[in-house]
Formats: C-alpha cells, sequence, structure tokens
C-alpha cells in the first residue's frame, strides 16, 4: 500500500474540493470511488469534509460560500505543494511575478497554507506541514497520482516552478505536442503541457489539473456518465503510460483518472 507519511519540499501533497454543491459532490465521488467524508469544522458557517478511502485522509471537499460563488469562481480542484516556509515561498512567487490570492495563514494545527497565482495564471497552493502532513495514501484507486500543468508560455513556465520549488524540467515529444516532466529531488513532480488553440478559444485557462489513479479506466469512464458527470477528453491511451480521460462532475468541477501501466510505489 503507498502510504505517505511525509512528502519533501516540492511535492505535490494534498488537494481539495471547492464546490457549488457539497452533498452533491460528495454522492458522485463517493460513488465513484468509494470515499467516505469526515466533517470538521473550518470557521463560521464552513465545513471542511476529509476524504477517507481505507481509512486514510487522500483528499478533501466543502461548500465554496456565497462571496466565492458571486466573484464566478467555479468548482474547482486545488493542489497543494509542500513547502518547509510557507510565507518565503509566498514571497519569492510574488517576486518571480506571481500573485498571491490568499496570504498565508494558520490551519489550526494542521500546518500554514497560501493561495498562489503563477506567472502565466494557474491556481495553485503550498502548504507548511504542522500536525498533518498531507495524503497518507496514494497512487491507488481513487487517490491522487498525477498533478498536470496546462499552459499558455512553457518557457515562462518552467522557468516559474524551477526557481519557486528548484524543479528541473525535461521535455520530450508525445504524440503531436510536447510534454514536459518536472523533477525533484530526483523523483517525478509533476507534467506541463501547452493549451492547444481550441482550448484556449473554448475559455480554458492556465490551471493544475489533478489525476485519480483507476483500476479500470473504461469501467470509471461508464460510471461517470452514470452518475451525472461527463467526459470532457475521451479515453486515450498513452504508450507505456496508461490509459486516460478528463472528466467534469456535476458541479462543473474538472478531474483526470488513469489506469497506470506501472503505478508508482
Amino acid at each position: 500500500m503507498p502510504e505517505r507519511t511525509e512528502y519533501p519540499p516540492g511535492t505535490f501533497c494534498w488537494i481539495d474540493l471547492g464546490t457549488t454543491d457539497l452533498a452533491g459532490a460528495k454522492e458522485f465521488y463517493g460513488e465513484l470511488f468509494g470515499w467516505t467524508f469526515e466533517d470538521q469544522p473550518a470557521g463560521p458557517d464552513m465545513e471542511y469534509a476529509i476524504v477517507k478511502l481505507k481509512g486514510k485522509d487522500v483528499a478533501a471537499a466543502y461548500q465554496m460560500n456565497s462571496e466565492m460563488m458571486e466573484t464566478g469562481i467555479p468548482t474547482h480542484w486545488l493542489s497543494y505543494v509542500s513547502t518547509a516556509d510557507a510565507d518565503a515561498t509566498s514571497k519569492n512567487a510574488e517576486e518571480l511575478l506571481g500573485n498571491i490570492i490568499q496570504p498565508t495563514f494558520d490551519v489550526h494545527s494542521v500546518g500554514r497554507v497560501a493561495v498562489l497565482q503563477d506567472n502565466v495564471g494557474a491556481v495553485f497552493a503550498v502548504f507548511q506541514p504542522g500536525g498533518h502532513h498531507g495524503a497518507q495514501l496514494v497512487n491507488e484507486h481513487g487517490t491522487l497520482c498525477w498533478n498536470e500543468m496546462g499552459t499558455t508560455a512553457a518557457n515562462k513556465s518552467s522557468e516559474f516552478y524551477s526557481k519557486l520549488f528548484g524543479w528541473t524540467a525535461e521535455t520530450q515529444q508525445m504524440g503531436e505536442m510536447n510534454y514536459t516532466s518536472f523533477v525533484n529531488q530526483g523523483r517525478p513532480a509533476a507534467g506541463m503541457y501547452v493549451l492547444t488553440a481550441e482550448m484556449l478559444s473554448q475559455g480554458i485557462p492556465p490551471n493544475w489539473l489533478v489525476y485519480f489513479a483507476v483500476d479500470d479506466a473504461d469501467a470509471t469512464a461508464a460510471k461517470v456518465e452514470s452518475l451525472g458527470g461527463h467526459i470532457v477528453t475521451p479515453l486515450t491511451d498513452i504508450p507505456e503510460v496508461g490509459r486516460f480521460a478528463v472528466a467534469e462532475d456535476p458541479q462543473g468541477g474538472h478531474f483526470a483518472f488513469i489506469k497506470l501501466v506501472n503505478p508508482p510505489d
């Protein structure tokens, strides 16, 4: 079982879902991945639902408040990168022409968090662990296995994240596109590709996409549709990597799932 008790700085370590309908999201993802939810208070009139699988914390979900929805923030998955110092990382992000969306704050004794925007507009978060280190289980069915960025400027994005987290960028040809793999301390950290003209015409902004590991991509795709979701990018095979698709949940949140050929430990 690929359990995690720590994440080196510069590693994606947590994800959460901000949704317009928490009850609906619980029903959808609970049926899709076998998740259960443990509600925890997270401030006035807010519950932060910890996602459980096999008794382990694997993600979270929360109901967006009226202010967030009124400003047009859609249902979305947010990816968190582990850092030794959230305040210093936030400052560095600004110096690299990024933005601070939500300044650093303490989440009880869990850790210290900031929500940032990179130099092309993609939003992500950083997490300085305290009493919690992040997802306790990864790379198994229904758990996080990859984070991937769609960018409008590969060179700008590579420079930003390489300077912010110390990642190195390795680019290779994959079919008709160039795909960049970021490496952190010798291990794969994330992926990146350039958004196509068609994607941009559809209003897709620079973004970080979460991938969930699944045991059967075809069965998962069918289940997404049966539960009221939608397959956005049809099932596709990546040689020596796996079979994946991009989906949209009933509230409009986008995520990907993949049956990996060789799941990492």
